[in-house]
């Protein structure tokens, strides 16, 4: 593709200054963030990287190429979780400067296979490896410490019905590396040997997602189940707890009469222990027996675990017509500064920028399956809760699905971004939950978005906004049978993994055999021969790093 002279030396001087080439590298970074809820750009995404690959391609070093990395790490990262500044304040953008740190061996690899003169070899394998590149930045960083799996790029996805049925193949990790794979052609289609291949590995990715969502093995349905969703709206001021349980307790109340199977109110609807409270467990058991379905409520206080540990649990809990049920599930995985301070005696001081936890909530030790047998027509149901944050988690709601769930749960509040993206974005996570495992998810929270989704990702019913207080009733498609990420785990990551291996073992040797061929003279610094690029600019050997005949 051709730039007019004039404009290509502008922005080439432009780029050749570190402080402009800095700001379009955390501009081209943040870009694919509008992929995402609330804008929802989702066709952004399959393009929304070509600016960033394309800045790295021209950068003159690979240190250079490393910083581009970085910078639009960074750049990601803030514009994913901006929503996040009002509770961290400034230290979202330390979080987001030593995150962005995995984006700088990224930054090498698109510089090492993108790098002008690109032969056909170089095109097919940067198709290959940059996507690969990408997911093991993913894996990283989805680890619990470092913030979790919240805004993987294959999330933007969660309303494209082909995606969907990618995802129950090999999880949201599959459906980032088809995403990234086609950025990576696209930005081959202005390198002009390397158009073929551009063409053919958006050909291929093309093919194969038609193939994964004819062919892929879909559960079946098998019945459905009736779910009310409770949410009592934004309450604030003196006595918000008490006020907020007497809220959902009055809609509860009206759902009498509605056939239901089970009513699911949001995360920390009930502020204190149920089990010590005896008084407010029974007026939850009354309005069981008023609507005639359990009532899966979600208690945020201080509470004795299984092992005899006292502190501040969330809890999702169980109760019947005849009270607490016994069945009780401790969430696990908490939202790093928001429920506890990682290595707190260090980085404690976070507590007074922003709205960090002052204390640490405890963990769950094992996830929890729920048994309800009179729902679903009176076959039984098993429900399979989660609390909040750890919907971002594939490997969670995989492991209940495992366990027998037929219908995934989760409990949410977004009260402290209610004005921000986060409410659309988390609701969106229940799309690709459900599609990658085969089950039904229900998101309900305090504040909204409250939403239900099919066994495929379809949403079912309408969902309750930000500015809604109310309940609803789902008629939630029930579906057996497993998809084949249930069966295979984590495939794609594995596979991103041994395809890096390889390609770092091939580089090695190439560069071993590079150095023999050189030989002493070069290696004491003779001057290297001068070859043409494709665009026309002579670059020698020793800046691009390739050997000549």
């Amino acid at each position: 593709m051709r730039i007019p002279a004039g404009r290509r030396e502008q922005w080439e001087r432009m780029l050749r200054s570190g402080r402009w080439r800095g700001c379009v590298a955390l501009l081209a970074g943040a870009l694919p963030a509008l992929a995402f809820p609330a804008p929802s750009l989702w066709w952004l995404a399959y393009v929304g990287l070509v600016p960033w690959l394309l800045l790295i391609r021209s950068a003159g070093t690979g240190r250079r190429a490393a910083l581009d990395g970085w910078l639009g790490g960074i750049g990601y990262l803030l514009a994913v979780h901006h929503w996040l500044m009002p509770s961290l304040h400034v230290f979202i953008v330390v979080l987001a400067a030593l995150l962005g740190l995995l984006w700088a061996p990224w930054g090498l690899l698109v510089f090492r296979v993108l790098r002008a003169p690109v032969s056909v070899a170089a095109a097919m394998s940067a198709v290959v490896v940059v996507p690969c590149g990408w997911l093991m930045i993913e894996l990283v960083r989805s680890w619990e410490g470092l913030g979790g799996p919240w805004g993987l790029l294959g999330a933007s996805q969660w309303e494209v019905a082909p995606a969907l049925r990618v995802a129950s193949v090999g999880g949201v990790w599959l459906v980032s590396l088809v995403v990234v794979a086609v950025n990576t052609a696209i930005s081959l289609l202005f390198v002009t040997a390397a158009r073929t291949v551009a063409v053919v590995g958006i050909v291929v990715c093309a093919l194969a997602v038609g193939a994964m969502a004819q062919w892929a093995p879909q559960p079946e349905r098998s019945g459905v189940a009736r779910i009310a969703v409770v949410q009592p709206g934004v309450i604030a001021g003196p006595h918000s707890v008490e006020r907020r349980l007497a809220v959902s307790e009055r809609l509860t109340g009206e759902l009498a009469g509605r056939d239901l199977d089970l009513v699911v109110w949001g995360e920390s609807s009930v502020g204190v222990d149920l089990s010590r409270h005896p008084e407010a467990a029974a007026r939850i058991a009354a309005l069981s027996r008023r609507v005639g379905a359990d009532v899966l409520v979600n208690m945020d206080a201080r509470q004795t675990g299984g092992p005899g540990r006292t502190g501040i649990f969330k809890s999702a809990v169980l109760v019947g017509p005849d009270g607490l049920t016994g069945d009780r599930y401790d969430k696990m995985r908490l939202v790093p500064f928001g429920e506890y301070i990682p290595a707190r005696s260090v980085l404690g001081w976070a507590t007074s920028l922003g709205k960090a936890a002052g204390e640490d909530r405890l963990r769950g030790t094992h996830p929890v399956t729920m048994w309800l047998p009179g729902a679903a027509g009176g076959k039984g149901l098993r429900i399979g809760p989660l609390i909040c944050f750890e919907t971002a988690f594939p490997d969670m709601s995989r492991r209940l699905t495992l366990d027998g769930a037929q219908l995934l749960i989760a409990q949410s509040s977004t009260a402290t971004f209610q004005h921000s993206w986060a409410p659309e974005q988390h609701a969106s996570l229940g799309a690709l939950r459900a599609a990658e495992n085969g089950r039904p998810m229900v998101h309900a929270t305090l504040t909204g978005v409250s939403t239900v989704y099919g066994p495929q990702g379809e949403r079912i019913g309408a969902p309750l906004g930000t500015d809604t207080s109310g309940a609803a009733v789902f008629d939630v498609p029930l579906a057996s049978g497993t998809t084949l990420y249930v069966r295979l785990g984590d495939w794609p990551v594995h596979g991103a993994a041994a395809v890096l291996a390889v390609f770092c073992a091939f580089e090695g040797v190439r560069s071993l055999r590079r150095r023999h061929r050189r030989g002493p003279a070069t290696a004491r610094g003779a001057v290297a021969p001068v070859v043409a690029s494709p665009d026309g600019s002579d670059e020698s050997d020793e800046s691009t790093g390739r050997s000549t005949p």
